[in-house]
């Protein structure tokens, strides 16, 4: 089942790009590109979304400058 969560993506001072998100406590991701951290925000944000299922049930994701939001699609 895919889902959809809201990241928040900004480039830090020293060059590399943060994600986090609201939709996914929890969810922090650092890549040098932006391609690379949606790829580690997306593995991040599926194994905590497994755990999370493990315990109760899966949370309810609403739908989808310097810093932007993006609507990253996690597929289990």
């Amino acid at each position: 089942m895919e889902q959809i969560a809201n990241l928040h993506i900004e480039k830090l001072p020293e060059g590399v790009y943060l994600a986090t998100s609201e939709d996914i406590p929890g969810l922090v991701a650092q890549g040098r590109t932006i391609q690379e951290t949606l790829e580690i925000a997306r593995d991040v944000g599926k194994k905590l979304l497994e755990a999370k299922a493990e315990r109760d049930t899966p949370p309810d994701l609403p739908p989808v400058g310097d810093s932007f939001d993006y609507p990253l699609v996690i597929g289990s």
